[in-house]
């Protein structure tokens, strides 16, 4: 017996565990998938090396005023957009500085378009369409590590000089990894369904994406301590929380905190410059400025965690 079906992607791979899956109760399927899902953050860790460059390339970027772009077809498209959109109203970035595209478009995001992972064409008039420069950085997210829309949006924005990085949960081919600055390679292993990669692939795409994001904004100035003082307040749940940061972060009572937040234009690290150093909106833009957005070389630490503030202690 032959075994031509075999597949050398490790994500298409059959995972001896779950050989068994549609015979188990559901308590023993709930068991089978936490346990798989417990594999993946040891996954993410080891390509830590590679995360870390990633970021520190997207750091840079945003600070020369370049653009993170992530690109990607079905699930990997749609966690790419979802990062994306997320950053506005936790990071207050433009809408423009981390962008999501996915393959079809935005129908893709609710359902599948027949072939649009296969459209290299797409691939390639994506990054013409974004205007894609050397100041940029392209994320192409290939769980499967080949997808062939993102391999030729990765290969076209290598040629218009951005710096690009294939995030993928198998070894990407050759080619593809000549095309890139930094692989990223998060090898997950065996789904519980085999070839469904939105479960432990699409967590650690997840995990990874949150981690380029988040670390890179934090090291452009948009967080105090672990303090959210770069968010938009654009409903009543972050109005509420960008009060209680200023309350905290400048020792003020709720309405006090409102009075001055209103007085900043909703701009909660301006805000708390204007509490602690007494300045006006002006003023504290001035100082903002100088110090490149970060509120540490102009206020020192953050307020210390109090010990309620923890509402896990049995965790750690």
């Amino acid at each position: 017996m032959t075994h031509d079906f075999l597949d050398p992607r490790l994500t298409e791979r059959r995972n001896p565990r779950s050989a068994r899956l549609d015979a188990l109760s559901a308590a023993e399927l709930v068991a089978l998938q936490n346990a798989e899902d417990a594999t993946v953050a040891v996954a993410v860790a080891a390509a830590a090396p590679e995360v870390t460059a990633a970021v520190e390339r997207i750091a840079a970027a945003f600070r020369l005023g370049g653009r993170l772009l992530y690109i990607g077809a079905g699930t990997s498209g749609r966690l790419g957009v979802l990062d994306a959109s997320e950053c506005p109203p936790t990071f207050r970035t433009p809408p423009d500085q981390v962008v999501g595209i996915i393959a079809g478009g935005a129908p893709a995001l609710i359902r599948a378009v027949e072939g649009a992972e296969d459209d290299v064409n797409a691939g390639i008039a994506a990054m013409e369409a974004e205007r894609v420069t050397a100041a940029d950085v392209v994320v192409g997210i290939a769980a499967s590590g080949g997808t062939p829309y993102v391999r030729a949006a990765l290969g076209r924005a290598q040629g218009l000089g951005a710096t690009t990085i294939l995030l993928a949960c198998t070894e990407p081919p050759a080619l593809l990894r000549a095309t890139c600055d930094i692989c990223i390679v998060v090898r997950t292993g065996p789904e519980l369904v085999t070839g469904s990669t939105r479960l432990k692939a699409g967590t650690a795409t997840k995990m990874v994406l949150n981690t380029l994001t988040t670390a890179s904004l934090v090291l452009s100035g948009k967080t105090w301590g672990n303090l959210m003082v770069d968010l938009k307040a654009t409903n009543a749940k972050l109005r509420d929380r960008a009060e209680r940061i200023v309350m905290e972060a400048a020792a003020l009572g709720r309405p006090a905190a409102a009075v001055v937040l209103a007085a900043a234009d909703g701009d909660v690290k301006t805000a708390i410059v204007m509490a602690r150093l007494q300045l006006d909106f002006a003023a504290a833009g001035a100082a903002l400025q100088g110090a490149q957005g970060h509120l540490r070389p102009l206020l020192g630490d953050p307020p210390p965690v109090q010990a309620g503030d923890d509402p896990t202690p049995e965790m750690r």
